[in-house]
């Protein structure tokens, strides 16, 4: 059987790079993947209330990320191991963000943090905080925002858990 190269036109949809880039390509897909078998829900039987809702162009409005309803006071948890790279208030809310292998990051609010700071490791379910009233649309006393991205790219964290929506994009 020959491994010639591709017909015409085919694309395996990864981006290519550069030569010399000093990374193994796909090396960041294959940690994404990694990290999925090892990814948790970020609070306790969560109840989705609001699904990742993408805008068509980045500057539109849409809802990127999910919510998710639990009582306030609810430990909040990392979805997946990684390191702290914000902790603070943005609009008021608490926010925390933890970086994870292969450029994704996820995000958290409201949240009422403890001794969290930036630089420290967390694993897998380690609490990031507790999850305090206040997120707007809510149906809920109370409900997390989680948001997933890839550099500026915002993805459905759900799929971190195998539970979010396949979408088909033209080549």
């Amino acid at each position: 059987m020959s491994t010639g190269p591709p017909p015409p036109g085919f694309s395996t949809g990864l981006p290519r790079r550069p030569a010399g880039s000093g990374t193994m390509p796909g090396m960041a897909f294959l940690l994404s993947i990694l990290l999925s078998l090892t990814a948790t829900w970020p609070v306790a039987d969560p109840q989705v209330t609001r699904r990742f809702d993408p805008p068509p162009h980045p500057w539109q409005a849409g809802h990127r990320g999910v919510d998710l309803a639990a009582p306030p006071g609810t430990p909040v948890r990392a979805a997946a191991a990684g390191t702290v790279v914000f902790v603070g208030r943005i609009a008021g809310r608490g926010v925390v963000s933890v970086a994870h292998p292969g450029g994704l990051r996820t995000t958290y609010e409201p949240v009422s943090t403890g001794p969290l700071h930036v630089g420290d490791v967390v694993s897998a379910g380690q609490q990031l905080g507790t999850l305090a009233p206040g997120h707007p649309g809510c149906p809920s006393h109370a409900c997390l925002h989680w948001g997933l991205r890839r550099g500026d790219d915002y993805l459905d964290p759900l799929t971190l858990l195998g539970a979010g929506r396949v979408r088909l994009l033209p080549l």
